[in-house]
């Protein structure tokens, strides 16, 4: 799997479009041709992709098959209480006060879960939300074959959600010098 990050979330969706497409020609060759489902799920042939954006970035991930969700999140001081006890389960909630930083730890299950939501092309819907997580990563107990993982990057909680065989992530960034091999 493949996950390239750059600036201009603020941007048009262009930019998270562009970067895709810029993406998913170097797995498949040639020029990708981008389409959206009804929903607005993005399409490229031969590949599994899935887009986010924040305020300053965007992101792209494709691999070659399987379902595909990427969700991220900017880490900045902000107050989840009321939308964690609203949308979390109860164990949800015990492992969230249990970490050190209970804001990356909410991050970390609102990504998961949007991003699982976008692998099985729902987003939030169909109770998205209320869908238990694995907490910390894992397999998605009521998607066996899907795994959620977290890409370690500074500022963000990045999350993914992929086939369960996944063996490889790498991770571009538009000011870095070479991919990252998580």
């Amino acid at each position: 799997m493949h996950v390239w990050l750059a600036a201009e979330g603020t941007g048009p969706p262009s930019a998270a479009h562009n970067l895709l497409i810029a993406l998913a020609g170097t797995l498949v060759g040639g020029s990708p041709v981008l389409t959206h489902d009804p929903g607005g799920r993005p399409h490229v042939p031969g590949l599994a992709v899935s887009l986010s954006r924040t305020p300053s970035l965007v992101v792209a991930a494709a691999s070659y098959g399987g379902l595909l969700g990427v969700d991220m999140e900017e880490v900045y001081p902000r107050e989840v209480t009321a939308l964690a006890e609203r949308w979390f389960a109860p164990a949800e909630l015990e492992w969230m006060a249990g970490r050190p930083d209970r804001l990356r730890a909410f991050l970390q299950l609102w990504t998961a879960k949007e991003a699982v939501g976008k692998a099985l092309g729902q987003g939030l819907g169909n109770a998205g939300l209320r869908r238990p997580m694995p907490l910390g990563g894992g397999v998605v107990a009521s998607e066996p074959g899907l795994l959620v993982t977290y890409v370690p990057w500074d500022g963000l909680v990045l999350a993914l959600a992929a086939p369960t065989d996944l063996a490889e992530i790498v991770v571009h960034h538009e000011n870095a010098d070479s991919p990252v091999v998580v």
